[in-house]
């Protein structure tokens, strides 16, 4: 029998993430229309929902489209006072997250990992560390593969990526461990407050119970206030030295270690290009161990994974000029992590502000030569720099590549890392750093053809 025969339901959002939660639900026998404020033109291709029975409304919501309406499924980012939301919520219907859908559908065990920033190498490397022991586990959530589509396939475990938008809107996702990576402001323009944001993202172990295990950041006293609330057994990990602050798993100088109870064990270095993501490893491992994987599976899993585009790679290196995009620092929080990777480096940031406070990317500035703003915050990061290092304005990406290599050292670094979204100049931030390496390959290829 299927789970949800016979019931109807309202798909708000026809996002890739929107389209897999319809799918899912019709192939779980309920009848299910999908609404969506773009015209059908800007959706594209739904023939795979329509051929599924699924119908598509395109072009606005109406309070019409609840008539008979069982249940309705939000897509991730749908604030909670969107109009079909609070008709919803008017007629006494339930309103899901896909996190809640996918709960209610889940047959393995699944790990959960949220926090501000890292949160998709981190649940990256912790799907490596359990295929490393042996475990049939796959990454998925929001790292681009749907939880609700991951959780009708047959895996032994899901390692699922949560964001603040999911968790909010959600009531039965168990994770057997969650991760809280960090927490700084970020998306609040969408929740409102810091407090709400910090709210939903608590809401990963809400859940959760005794015999579940809740991973928390030692060195981050934002993060570990609220990961102590959580209802479960603890384990802790920090970016930093392994000292006398209980984490369980830490570093000694690039060595990541876990401490047990014979004694410290190694579970490899982070180091060089991948300095940026000692904590996203040193929070895989705790979870990791944490779920039962050896200290060797844990080892092996962190050496093989290779981190996504636009988290720090290296995309060009011109006349000594090393050129790092890291685009998906969207918020100050992982601006300043990049930043403190570097030194005598070039910044390239700006974009749209979301409302956070720039004002904490100063802190940063004696890692840097000099600034070069775009976008819509290019007159908050001039007020953020002023008197403590040099800012230039730059109209487009390429722009801001060329004066960035024209001002940086030789050799030297130029770093992209916006702290800002990139919707006011740019579809994502995977095109904002892809235009970012194409313009630095391309000032290479004019350097080389001059020499």
């Amino acid at each position: 029998m299927t789970a949800f025969g016979g019931r109807r339901a309202l798909v708000v959002g026809a996002g890739v993430a929107g389209r897999a939660a319809a799918a899912t639900l019709a192939a779980e026998g309920a009848h299910v229309i999908v609404t969506e404020r773009r015209d059908a033109e800007a959706i594209g291709d739904v023939s795979g929902l329509t051929a599924a029975g699924v119908e598509v409304r395109s072009s606005g919501h109406a309070a019409a489209d609840l008539d008979g309406i069982d249940v309705v499924v939000v897509s991730p980012g749908v604030p909670p006072d969107a109009p079909p939301v609070v008709w919803a919520k008017e007629r006494g219907i339930d309103v899901w997250g896909e996190l809640e859908l996918g709960a209610r559908l889940a047959r393995s065990p699944y790990l959960a990992v949220t926090g501000t920033n890292g949160k998709t190498t981190t649940t990256g490397m912790l799907a490596a560390c359990l295929r490393a022991g042996d475990i049939d586990a796959v990454a998925c959530g929001n790292i681009g593969f749907p939880f609700t589509t991951a959780v009708r396939e047959e895996h032994e475990a899901l390692v699922v990526e949560v964001s603040s938008f999911q968790l909010a809107v959600q009531e039965r996702f168990h994770p057997k461990v969650s991760v809280l990576v960090n927490l700084a402001p970020d998306h609040l323009d969408h929740h409102g407050s810091f407090e709400a944001y910090r709210d939903a993202k608590a809401a990963i172990f809400r859940a959760q119970r005794d015999d579940d295990v809740h991973v928390g950041n030692r060195g981050d006293p934002v993060a570990a206030a609220v990961s102590a609330r959580a209802p479960c057994t603890h384990h802790w990990f920090t970016g930093g030295a392994l000292g006398d602050d209980g984490a369980d798993v830490g570093y000694d100088g690039d060595a990541l270690v876990a401490r047990t109870s014979e004694g410290p064990v190694a579970l490899g270095t982070v180091e060089g290009e991948r300095a940026g993501h000692r904590e996203d490893a040193a929070a895989a491992a705790a979870a990791a161990l944490a779920f039962g994987i050896g200290p060797d599976a844990v080892r092996d899993g962190l050496a093989a994974f290779e981190p996504a585009a636009h988290r720090g790679d290296l995309v060009a290196e011109v006349d000594g000029v090393r050129f790092l995009d890291n685009s998906k620092a969207t918020n100050v929080h992982a601006a300043a992590a990049a930043i403190a990777a570097v030194h005598d480096a070039v910044l390239i940031a700006g974009g749209r502000g979301k409302g956070q406070d720039l004002s904490p990317l100063r802190d940063a500035a004696t890692n840097l030569r000099a600034v070069i703003a775009i976008g819509e915050a290019g007159p908050s990061l001039h007020d953020v720099f002023d008197g403590a290092v040099p800012v230039q304005d730059a109209s487009s990406i390429e722009d801001a590549v060329a004066a960035a290599f024209a001002a940086s050292a030789r050799p030297g670094v130029v770093l992209l890392a916006p702290a800002c979204a990139s919707w006011d100049q740019f579809a994502s931030y995977a095109e904002r750093g892809d235009r970012f390496a194409a313009a630095a390959r391309a000032l290479g290829a004019g350097v080389h053809a001059r020499g």
